[in-house]
């Protein structure tokens, strides 16, 4: 009953302190129910109660249907015609079909509403913490020391998250009073150099606080360390070196009421080198505390693994391998991923029967699956040794393939003689899946499971509410140890945030922004390349593309760097913010999304393309815009470029 009432107290407060955002909402305003906050620090456990309060926020952001950098990406698609939508927060996906607008923004992280929630919100109850931190009469000096450098991590990477999407964002240092005068409660928006240098002057001292990782695991995973803010540090770097952010000739004109310019007028190439600095020592870091790139240990019940099925499963893991056995990962999203069942196929015949236990909805399109390599480790559209022009043609799976496609099954070319994280990443008609609880690979009595998507298949459709509308799943969102069958039993796993690949991929395109192709970039890319069972760089495009110079200059080797972030951190939620910072999306938005022809039996009529929509995305749409009712009420913001 203490612990029932001390929780209770806590939700009590918090639900106080949100009441008073509503008033001046994106200001910070200090409560007059002080009684009430001394009661919420009056003592060490009631303040580590509000700590975790500033983190709540942080996992409810993990939601990857909140996350703008998953669903705007175009890796994935979601219906927007089912039956039945689950409840399922689709505004996200929506986006890509033009829903953006000024009146109600969708995924509206400003005000907290339309699928998102307010992180202004999140860095009011930060302040309040820092406020109120010598309150607590029985706290050690340690532990203060901690708590303080916890939050001002989070007060970061909340300024940070409207960062991404906003751009230029009024920097919520201190919490107003609630006597503040009208005009100190409209406040202006920073410039961006001005809000990159506070995020990282508030990481820069968090990180000499922070423990480097967590001892107690079991009841402390999750919180900040600072191997976690030193990753953070970089990301925040990088991104404000990118041609986004960094002298974008779009918004050279960009200024606030009082004429001041809000986005650099010109280049800075210094940002890049500051991000290559940080990237090199997040990875010095980590590598000294243990981290390092996955690989798979199979365990007993497994025995031996052919070479081709060890590979997937060392790309595989590397995201769904439980966070306290995972040497790669940095930071993880807290709770658990919880949406395995939209990733899931049905293969077994109960699992038909009880298809309402899965959605399977989450459909990848052509365009995702054309984005992974060769086997020979260079794009589809460059390999002179693959049929890139007869992709689409059926093929039945061979002996030679049959750990990645069912011996005889028709599928089409364009699956075969694909890299590893090909078929570790992407479920496909004909595609073998290991796991569901079959796992072991030279059983004759249960053979591994394959994916039947067409005709009478048992992943086929059945209905228009569990459906997959293009053909393709995001296997890579799913343990392979979890099991759909007589009802769905998952494997929990936590969806990395930042992993060691991320960084090492991070830092050499820092530096080959920093002074073109050397042999540090070509290290950090191998060491990504060779995990996944390719040959170098310089190896692969010498030997097999048809552009075998393309690696020798810094443009060039700029789109091998890109292309191979999309692929290694594909389905993670990387690949939306990758895009906008690169300024790149807007490319890849300008075809129409496509998925196979899912309702043919014959698979030379279910191998035609199928467009499900044609993508809206223009220039503004990079970033956010600031609801059109919040410009009324503080006249000192303007809007962002374009709307």
């Amino acid at each position: 009953m203490k612990t029932l009432k001390k929780y209770s107290v806590y939700i009590c407060t918090v639900v106080l302190l949100c009441s008073f955002y509503s008033c001046k909402k994106y200001l910070d305003i200090t409560p007059e129910n002080l009684g009430t906050l001394d009661y919420a620090f009056r003592n060490r456990n009631e303040a580590e109660n509000y700590l975790y309060g500033c983190y709540a926020y942080l996992q409810r952001s993990t939601d990857v249907a909140s996350n703008p950098g998953f669903t705007t990406s175009g890796e994935l698609i979601y219906s927007n015609t089912l039956d039945n939508y689950l409840g399922f927060n689709r505004t996200g996906f929506n986006l890509l079909r033009g829903t953006q607008n000024t009146a109600n923004p969708g995924l509206n992280a400003w005000d907290g509403n339309e699928g998102s929630y307010s992180f202004f919100r999140s860095i009011r109850l930060c302040n309040i913490m820092l406020e109120n931190i010598d309150k607590p009469i029985d706290l050690s000096a340690s532990d203060k020391k901690r708590w303080i450098a916890e939050t001002k991590f989070l007060k970061a990477y909340y300024h940070y998250v409207l960062f991404k999407m906003y751009g230029p964002i009024p920097l919520i240092k201190d919490n107003l009073s609630i006597s503040a005068s009208t005009d100190e409660v409209r406040i202006k928006r920073s410039t961006v150099d001005e809000s990159v240098d506070y995020i990282v002057s508030l990481l820069d001292e968090a990180i000499p606080d922070l423990p480097a990782t967590i001892s107690n695991q079991t009841l402390e995973l999750g919180r900040v360390t600072s191997l976690i803010a030193l990753a953070v540090k970089a990301e925040v770097l990088a991104t404000s070196a990118s041609p986004l952010f960094n002298g974008n000739p779009d918004y050279i004109n960009f200024k606030d009421k009082d004429g001041q310019s809000l986005f650099p007028q010109s280049v800075n190439a210094q940002k890049w080198v500051k991000a290559a600095d940080a990237a090199k020592a997040a990875i010095t870091a980590a590598e000294s505390n243990g981290i390092r790139l996955y690989t798979f240990a199979p365990p007993a019940n497994i025995g031996a693994l052919s070479d081709s099925l060890k590979k997937q499963l060392d790309v595989h893991n590397a995201v769904t391998e439980k966070w306290e056995l995972n040497p790669e990962v940095i930071w993880a999203s807290n709770p658990a991923f919880s949406y395995q069942g939209f990733a899931t196929p049905r293969l077994t015949p109960n699992s038909a029967v009880n298809a309402f236990s899965n959605p399977s909805t989450f459909s990848a399109p052509i365009a995702t699956q054309e984005l992974f390599y060769t086997v020979n480790g260079v794009p589809i559209t460059e390999d002179k040794t693959w049929d890139y022009a007869g992709r689409n043609t059926i093929k039945a799976g061979d002996n030679a393939s049959r750990y990645y496609i069912k011996e005889g099954y028709e599928t089409i070319k364009g699956h075969f003689a694909r890299e590893t994280r090909f078929y570790a990443d992407m479920a496909f008609d004909g595609g073998i899946w290991f796991g569901n609880g079959r796992v072991d690979q030279n059983s004759a009595q249960f053979p591994l499971y394959h994916v039947a998507a067409r005709g009478s298949g048992l992943a086929a459709p059945s209905d228009n509410i569990r459906l997959n509308i293009t053909g393709y799943w995001p296997k890579k969102l799913v343990s392979y140890v979890s099991v759909y069958d007589d009802g769905f039993q998952p494997s929990a796993f936590r969806l990395p945030i930042i992993r060691l690949a991320d960084l090492y991929l991070l830092y050499a395109e820092a530096v080959n922004e920093v002074s073109g192709p050397t042999t540090e970039v070509f290290t950090y890319l191998d060491k990504v390349r060779q995990r996944a069972g390719l040959q170098g760089v310089q190896v692969s495009w010498t030997n097999f593309s048809r552009n075998p110079n393309k690696f020798n200059t810094k443009d060039g080797l700029r789109q091998i760097i890109h292309q191979e972030r999309r692929i290694e951190l594909c389905f993670e939620g990387h690949s939306g913010w990758d895009l906008r910072r690169w300024k790149e999306l807007q490319s890849v938005l300008t075809v129409p999304v496509q998925g196979w022809s899912i309702n043919n039996a014959e698979a030379v009529n279910y191998y035609r393309p199928s467009t499900q929509f044609i993508p809206v995305f223009g220039i503004k749409d990079y970033l956010w815009p600031i609801k059109s009712n919040d410009l009324v009420i503080n006249p000192n913001l303007v809007q962002n470029p374009f709307w």
